[in-house]
């Protein structure tokens, strides 16, 4: 397939078949050979009126080349000559994060172009035919499973909207021939010739080889991926079939459901789950350790497996899916209207004036205060005759124990009046009173 701007339409209309038409096309534009031909073929569509869809190029500096600030303008005078919109950001890659400075500037770069996208905007990528071959093999070296195997998808949601990836079934030559004949100019990153890096290495040492004794080889690659992709969506919804039958929620999973299926549907579920949490997906070793040391822990235990961006936990019968950090503890903070911010991830408490039974009117105008728990607080229930011990309370409430001292204990000088929206102490209550709401709050049980 030869490359040209009707031949882009075609594979950009392909896609809106899938998803909803693009409010804008975002392109990451590193000023490299191929975004370059990318960028100028979107500006020459053969596409007039109001089906034109506006074009931004946005060029992410990674800062990890002496000559990054010449790409930087070499990318805005090509977007000015193509009356483009442009924009260069700058990131900070963390290359001590132990990913490795691939993933790691990879990372960087998503997640400054995520926070560019409006509802609905579509980032173009310009991955090609040898970059799915080379990612297929890539995988298979690692020993992914199918959605491994996939390799690069053509579209798929990224923040607020899609990222795309429209020439995919384009091949380099074709790519180079494009750039020839209209007379580009771009960018060459010494990086991209450094055998050191895995991918390097097999687009300059592995991949030639390959293709002298099949010259087809990135066609049938791509094939293959394919096929992978294909099975990797019936796992998916598999997947998601057997997560409704355990239950309506994908951050805790019953562990005694759970194991009524064989092994192979249970590392199935655990990692559509952690995708339908947003959560990082564990490599085949972590996902060995859950379903060997977390699932058949003991109730009373605490087994945990962690990995960057996501961590595991058994409590009782429930299995945790959830952020590898967990939210920050309570601040001590007054109460000064009717509703009280906690803080990230923790959501807030509102405070309803009218209801049936609550806090007394008199306590708020005392004022109020919410602290953190520090360790032997009581509380005389409302509706119970003795005072409990709140560690007993929490326990017999089967509330999860990473998020124990993470409750907000809401006190009328040193008297504690309520924990959150769990329990209201007996002598602080009136009715009607006011209502204590812990909106948006993490899970407990």
């Amino acid at each position: 397939m030869t490359f040209s701007p009707a031949i882009l339409a075609e594979q950009l209309a392909e896609l809106e078949c899938l998803v909803d038409r693009p409010a804008r096309y975002i392109v990451a534009f590193s000023g490299g050979l191929d975004s370059s031909v990318l960028l100028h073929a979107l500006a020459n569509l053969p596409i007039e009126g109001e089906n034109r869809v506006s074009v931004v190029a946005i060029h992410i500096d990674h800062g990890l080349q002496p000559e990054s600030s010449s790409w930087s303008e070499l990318c805005k005078v090509t977007a000015a000559k193509l009356g483009v919109e442009f924009r260069s950001i700058n990131v900070n890659v963390q290359l001590d994060s132990g990913k490795g400075p691939e993933a790691s500037a990879r990372e960087a770069r998503y997640s400054a172009l995520q926070t560019e996208l409006r509802n609905d905007d579509w980032l173009l990528s310009a991955h090609h035919r040898e970059d799915q071959a080379e990612t297929l093999l890539f995988n298979l070296i690692r020993g992914s499973g199918p959605a491994g195997i996939a390799g690069i998808g053509s579209i798929r949601r990224f923040g607020p909207g899609w990222l795309a990836r429209p020439m995919l079934n384009i091949n380099r030559a074709d790519i180079e021939i494009y750039a020839s004949d209209n007379e580009l100019r771009w960018a060459e990153d010494p990086s991209n010739t450094d055998r050191r890096f895995d991918r390097n290495f097999l687009r300059h040492e592995v991949m030639p080889d390959l293709k002298l004794r099949w010259p087809d080889i990135a066609a049938r690659l791509q094939r293959s991926a394919g096929h992978a992709g294909e099975a990797s969506q019936l796992l998916l919804e598999l997947a998601e079939t057997d997560l409704k039958s355990l239950g309506p929620s994908s951050a805790r999973i019953p562990i005694d459901e759970l194991t009524s299926l064989s092994a192979a549907r249970q590392r199935n579920i655990i990692r559509f789950a952690l995708r339908d949490q947003g959560l990082s997906t564990p490599t085949a070793i972590q996902l060995d350790r859950i379903m060997s040391e977390v699932i058949p822990a003991r109730e009373d235990a605490q087994p945990l497996v962690t990995w960057p961006g996501a961590a595991v936990r058994r409590y009782r019968n429930g299995l945790y899916l959830m952020p590898e950090t967990l939210i920050a503890a309570i601040e001590s903070m007054p109460i000064l209207g009717d509703e009280l911010l906690l803080g990230p991830g923790l959501g807030r408490l509102t405070f309803e004036a009218g209801t049936d039974i609550g806090l007394s009117k008199e306590l708020f105008d005392g004022g109020l205060t919410v602290k953190a728990r520090t360790g032997g607080e009581r509380i005389s229930l409302f509706g119970q005759a003795h005072t409990r011990e709140l560690k007993n309370l929490l326990q017999e409430s089967g509330i999860v124990p990473w998020m124990r001292d993470r409750l907000p204990l809401v006190y009328s000088g040193d008297h504690l009046v309520a924990v959150g929206d769990l329990w209201l102490a007996a002598d602080a209550v009136s009715d009607p009173g006011i209502a204590v709401r812990w909106v948006g709050r993490p899970a407990l049980h």
